[in-house]
């Protein structure tokens, strides 16, 4: 076929041109003669691409009614799954309140996915039943309450990660009314679970399988993943915090704690985790080096761009 098309194409060439040989022999312009190339094609094709407004409407109609079946549904696992996709869509007000209400279902997963969901759909007017969530009495349900918070850029989710990690609550913080004492029961923290209570990797240098073979009395990941999710809290007190935790006497805490203290870009904590350079474990070690490597460097460019200043 290739070398028919090829043989098609040689022959019909001279043709061509003979005939616009004579075109302009005739004095005829050949390009204004010439027929117009394809656009008429593609604008035939424009209107099958388009989607008939009674169509979208009827497709959304559809949608919303597996939404709120789902939601209604007597299976708890279906009632999660169907709050959990409200998170994808984020402006929607039907979303947001059908995900608030979500707050008070009786089963702690469909809590727990409403909580994220508002997180994901960037549902501000959400803070306030956010908030009141973090006393939940399921943690995973409060712990997922605190992550949409940050993602709300609401710091009172950062209260619930300084319980996580160091037992107690942050005195300086009025919004979280009651003690969570299911924080400070360590046998119970570890009872969350990776998957089930955090739902991210606490530390990614450490690997999944590392947080999987812990024993089942280990608060550790847990621990770890409020460290992490620590690194950005404005609060000086939290800074304290994750030295001390760099010190703890799980490995998985004192690289996590490093990983977050490496993110707070603060130079002024260095001298603080220098022991850490000798830490027995390796991906301890590294990750101190790496923090420190780190912190020494913004050190070294702010000292440069105030003598360039002067």
């Amino acid at each position: 076929m290739k070398r028919k098309h090829s043989w098609t194409g040689r022959c019909c060439k001279p043709g061509l041109g003979a005939f616009l040989s004579l075109l302009c022999a005739a004095g005829i312009p050949a390009l204004a003669q010439a027929p117009s190339p394809a656009p008429a094609p593609l604008q035939a094709k424009q209107p099958a691409t388009e989607v008939p407004e009674t169509g979208l409407q009827a497709a959304s109609e559809k949608a919303w009614g597996i939404l709120r079946e789902g939601m209604k549904d007597g299976s708890a696992e279906k009632r999660a799954k169907a709050v959990r996709a409200l998170g994808l869509l984020p402006g929607n007000e039907e979303a947001e309140k059908a995900a608030i209400n979500a707050l008070q279902d009786k089963n702690p997963n469909v809590r727990m996915a409403a909580a994220t969901a508002l997180g994901s759909m960037q549902a501000g007017h959400a803070k306030l039943e956010l908030e009141g969530t973090l006393v939940d009495s399921e943690p995973t349900v409060a712990l997922a309450a605190a992550n949409s918070l940050l993602l709300l850029h609401d710091d009172v989710g950062y209260d619930l990660y300084y319980d996580v990690l160091t037992g107690e609550r942050r005195a300086s913080k009025g919004l979280i009314k009651e003690q969570l004492e299911m924080f400070k029961d360590k046998k119970k923290v570890a009872k969350l679970g990776f998957e089930e209570g955090i739902g991210f990797i606490p530390f990614a240098g450490i690997g999944y399988e590392a947080f999987k073979t812990v024993a089942k009395d280990d608060s550790s990941p847990v621990r770890a993943a409020a460290a992490k999710q620590l690194a950005h809290d404005p609060d000086p007190g939290t800074a304290k915090a994750l030295v001390k935790a760099a010190a703890d006497k799980n490995w998985q805490v004192r690289a996590a704690a490093l990983e977050a203290i490496a993110q707070r870009n603060d130079p002024l904590l260095v001298p603080k985790i220098a022991a850490a350079l000798e830490d027995e474990k390796d991906v301890v070690r590294f990750t101190a080096a790496a923090c420190v490597a780190h912190l020494s460097k913004l050190a070294a460019t702010k000292s440069e761009d105030k003598t360039t200043k002067q």
